[in-house]
């Protein structure tokens, strides 16, 4: 396993890299980077470890400048002694967030997630080349399950199992055939770029299965209401100007 360290203080860096040896002595630790310009530079160059672990708040800026900029899929655990970027952290491929002070447990346990999600990928036979392409985008064929974010934990959930992704208060989340909800590190037009053919985008809020659609009621102003074939608190609408083509996509499907 090949990891690659990003962090601005050396001891702490010295620190880290012992930890992750303890834990996985075959691990090789290629490089060890300070800052977001020389993190940049090393990604560019198309240099591709197994697994990184990452600061946050670098001398010259924020680690997520150094994942943006590169279109990093490598998946990245980030070590940081602040506690408000979890959720940007989730959406830069992070796969756990650790705060400082670290110890040799608490780094063991994150190689320990890293490597059993790695082994249930494999073991679900997803169709994808490694684990690092799992926070890609891609073709819509290529995309048989997305990765959603739970009590701490990360799981694949097949795209034909999901109801509806929707929007609340601004963050992407799913509903599943069975109820559950989860939260998502992909934006809705991604997703619908993800999806197959069975999905419709109702409005800017919902994507919709049409393995979950029951019927369609008339609403106001010549508008769609759609009804599900689970509970959902909120109404789904489609407007006069996609009503025609939501009505085609639901004959055909």
């Amino acid at each position: 396993m090949k990891v690659v360290i990003i962090e601005d203080e050396q001891h702490t860096a010295s620190d880290l890299a012992a930890c992750i040896k303890k834990a996985d002595p075959s691990a090789e630790i290629i490089a060890t980077l300070s800052s977001v310009r020389e993190a940049v530079a090393f990604f560019s160059e198309e240099n591709a470890p197994d697994l990184i672990f990452s600061d946050i708040q670098l001398g010259d800026g924020l680690s997520f400048n150094v994942f943006d900029a590169t279109k990093n899929s490598i998946p990245v655990i980030f070590c940081t002694a602040y506690d408000e970027y979890a959720l940007n952290a989730f959406k830069a491929a992070g796969i756990d967030y650790i705060l400082k002070p670290f110890t040799a447990k608490s780094i063991a346990a994150s190689l320990a997630k890293y490597k059993e999600l790695k082994e249930r990928l494999t073991r679900d036979s997803l169709s994808y080349a490694n684990f690092g392409e799992l926070f890609q985008q891609g073709k819509k064929n290529e995309h048989k399950s997305v990765l959603v974010y739970h009590k701490e934990k990360i799981t694949p959930v097949r795209i034909e199992d999901v109801a509806l992704f929707y929007l609340q208060h601004d963050l992407t989340q799913l509903m599943t055939l069975d109820r559950q909800h989860y939260f998502i590190n992909h934006t809705m037009e991604e997703l619908e770029k993800m999806t197959t053919g069975n999905f419709f985008r109702a409005n800017r809020q919902y994507l919709v299965n049409r393995s979950a659609v029951r019927d369609v009621s008339q609403g106001l102003g010549r508008k769609l209401l759609i009804n599900l074939t689970l509970p959902f608190a909120e109404k789904i609408t489609v407007g006069k100007v996609k009503a025609n083509s939501f009505l085609s996509w639901l004959s055909d499907h």
